[in-house]
């Protein structure tokens, strides 16, 4: 399974090795209510051919139109759909406005360089920071996946746009729930991380999700993993084994990191055994403790592995969305 931003550059690029150019839109900002968030992506070709969404249809509609009319040829530009804008005539459906940058790449060498780029940091192989001054090209610089980003941001003398800062989960241990945390995971956008040392399990994941590109199995122990990498505030990590040995040795490490939200399966009174055992084995203190939502989840009344999931997946976009 593919997210949708991956989707978007993966056809703008194929459209482009066929020597077709390439429209990418990218919402910078919203006013009011509004369908799509900041840094959401449309891809366009000059047969009208398209894949992402930047409304619920009506700014697509207007779009073709203006496209096939001969506008927007310039390298790029800001476009205001909705009121006060350059397009007032388009009304969005929740009455909002949208702000989108439209980048015409034509057939050539920097066109495909920048896709190729945008293409390696939405599968995690770096970070990257597009800045153009409307009117112009994009420039751009490729950063360790581990590194802070600037948020984006535009004004008129400069657009900044980061591409691949995209929310990560860490599975520590595998398990029925930890099966359908993945799968919405997925859903979500997310790319996973699953670190399993039990050889069983192990065998399991690779036969679910090993051809997936946005699952990264690692055979070690997930509080090993964790004492040898370097964590991203964008990442969530998520015990739901029932295994002490798994759950609370990963915890002991995940409290040293960043990552936006920490959470361990089980029932109240086994979290709260949990919570002892970590402050006085472990030596975490309470503000450490307090990091852990154990029970993990929203109070929904989940009784199945599904639901339970979603519970989980509810509260870590929850947590991701503050």
């Amino acid at each position: 399974m593919i997210t949708l931003d991956q989707r978007v550059i993966d056809s703008a690029l194929r459209w482009l090795q066929s020597s077709q150019p390439v429209w990418l839109c990218t919402v910078l900002h919203t006013y009011g209510s509004s369908p799509r968030a900041p840094g959401t992506m449309m891809a366009i070709n000059n047969q009208g051919d398209s894949c992402g969404s930047l409304s619920g249809g009506c700014i697509e509609e207007d779009f073709l139109q203006q496209l096939a009319s001969g506008a927007y040829r310039n390298s790029s530009q800001i476009v205001r759909y909705g009121e006060g804008g350059l397009r007032p005539n388009v009304e969005l459906p929740c009455g909002g406005s949208v702000d989108v940058l439209i980048e015409y790449l034509p057939v050539d060498t920097a066109s495909a360089e920048l896709l190729s780029a945008m293409h390696a940091a939405l599968f995690g192989k770096h970070y990257l920071v597009k800045k153009l001054q409307p009117g112009q090209r994009a420039q751009w610089e490729c950063f360790p996946a581990d590194t802070v980003l600037p948020v984006l941001s535009h004004s008129q003398e400069e657009v900044v746009i980061p591409v691949g800062a995209i929310p990560q989960l860490l599975i520590a241990g595998y398990s029925v729930v930890a099966f359908e945390c993945i799968r919405l995971a997925l859903i979500l956008g997310f790319k996973v991380t699953v670190c399993e040392h039990r050889a069983s399990q192990l065998a399991e994941i690779e036969q679910q999700f090993g051809t997936d590109l946005n699952v990264c199995i690692v055979p070690q122990h997930p509080a090993k993993w964790l004492e040898q990498h370097k964590i991203s505030s964008k990442m969530a990590i998520l015990s739901l084994t029932h295994d002490p040995r798994i759950d609370e040795l990963t915890m002991m490490e995940a409290v040293n990191t960043p990552a936006f939200y920490l959470g361990v399966m089980g029932s109240a009174r086994n979290s709260a055994k949990r919570r002892q055992r970590l402050g006085d084995i472990g030596g975490l203190s309470d503000a450490e403790l307090r990091r852990i939502q154990a029970p993990v989840g929203m109070k929904i009344g989940s009784k199945t592995p599904a639901e339970i999931a979603l519970s989980v997946m509810a509260d870590v976009v929850r947590a991701k969305n503050l």
